[in-house]
């Protein structure tokens, strides 16, 4: 049950979003440019991103999604394990480290970012782009994730299973 318990027809994430279609517009646009277009990360990598930052946010619902989506061809549950303690212990490229570092200071202290933190990205190889991306994906679950918490969506709400579906195939208002 949704936190908004004066409209019992508000049950799930699909509900509100077929409530405020103009807003489902807005939340989900930037999670399809950013899935379906070029990136220099891999789709994996995206989701691992995804589910990283969803989890500094303890959005496990979230967290848990896209640790499935980028697990078939991407990393495996150890490293998912080894990012909840420390992130360079996670065996995957060490150029995603810089990244994940910033996506965890962005996230927990924002007021601290420094130029420093976009130079160690672009020491480690990435360009704008990468950088860019990083801030795209932080800043977007960073607000999906509070969406999600302060509405009360949770894991088994009715309406869940088409919910992740509907990110990508939502119709666009005219």
């Amino acid at each position: 049950m949704l936190y908004l318990t004066r409209n019992p027809d508000l049950n799930s994430l699909p509900d509100m979003q077929e409530k405020y279609p103009h807003r489902r517009v807005l939340l989900f646009k930037i999670m399809e440019e950013i899935m379906r277009n070029h990136s220099p990360f891999s789709k994996e990598t995206r989701q691992l991103l995804f589910a990283y930052t969803s989890y500094l946010n303890q959005c496990s619902l979230s967290y848990e999604y896209h640790k499935a989506a980028s697990l078939p061809s991407g990393p495996n549950e150890s490293v998912f394990a080894a990012l909840k303690t420390l992130i360079n212990s996670a065996k995957i490229d060490d150029k995603l480290i810089p990244i994940l570092c910033f996506l965890k200071k962005l996230t927990l202290s924002p007021k601290q970012i420094t130029p420093a933190d976009a130079q160690n990205i672009f020491d480690a190889g990435w360009d704008e782009h990468a950088y860019f991306d990083s801030v795209c994906i932080c800043a977007l679950m960073n607000c999906m994730n509070r969406f999600v918490t302060a509405i009360r969506i949770l894991a088994n709400s009715s309406g869940i299973n088409n919910t992740h579906k509907m990110l990508f195939t939502f119709n666009y208002i005219g």
